[in-house]
């Protein structure tokens, strides 16, 4: 449940977790547009990796989107963040360890952090530092996509092409959302080997 009415001069952070396609970036953004709507000092961040849809918006799947500042580092969203009173942050499974000390040092400032990120890679593996991330937060989100096999409630990120590197960007041609009895780590789509590589991991 999200504080309502939220605290004047207290920080907190929000963590929106999940597989691909459940949504997470698109809820990161409703919650940028409401801060926005209130009329409070907004910044979004996302990694300079993630360049699918546009350089300097986060996009949803959708289509939706908001301009934002693309970094390379964590400790650049600390040098950025300047006056903002709300802080958003997409694809946080993309950014280096000190992530997690930073928002940390953003709440207890009396800033507003919204964090998004896979919680696993495609072999299930927590995807640091989304776990460090979740253990300090006072609000967590866990998001769930649709099966792509039997519909069921999919919280887990099926990679379809056999290449090895933990991060690799992608959409619909490169992963899919699988429950529980329909994912396989070590399964990959033989015909999709070849695709060539888009977007990844709303």
């Amino acid at each position: 449940m999200m504080p309502h009415p939220y605290p004047q001069g207290a920080g907190w952070i929000e963590v929106i977790a999940g597989c691909m396609f459940s949504g997470k970036t698109e809820e990161l953004l409703r919650r940028i547009r409401r801060a926005q709507i209130a009329r409070q000092r907004v910044i979004v961040f996302k990694p300079t990796v993630d360049v699918r849809y546009a350089v300097d918006e986060v996009v949803t799947h959708g289509d939706a989107r908001v301009a934002c500042v693309p970094v390379a580092h964590a400790a650049d969203i600390a040098r950025l963040v300047g006056e903002a009173d709300v802080i958003g942050i997409d694809e946080a499974q993309f950014f280096d360890g000190a992530l997690t000390g930073i928002c940390d040092k953003l709440a207890d400032e009396g800033r507003r952090v919204v964090v998004a990120g896979l919680d696993q890679d495609y072999r299930g593996v927590p995807f640091e530092p989304m776990p460090e991330l979740l253990a300090i937060a006072e609000y967590i989100t866990k998001t769930l996509a649709v099966c792509t096999v039997c519909g069921a409630p999919a919280s887990r990120t099926q990679r379809l092409v056999a290449r090895e590197t933990r991060v690799l960007l992608g959409a619909t041609d490169t992963y899919e959302a699988r429950c529980r009895r329909h994912w396989d780590p070590e399964r990959f789509d033989a015909e999709q080997e070849d695709l060539p590589l888009a977007g990844g991991s709303r």
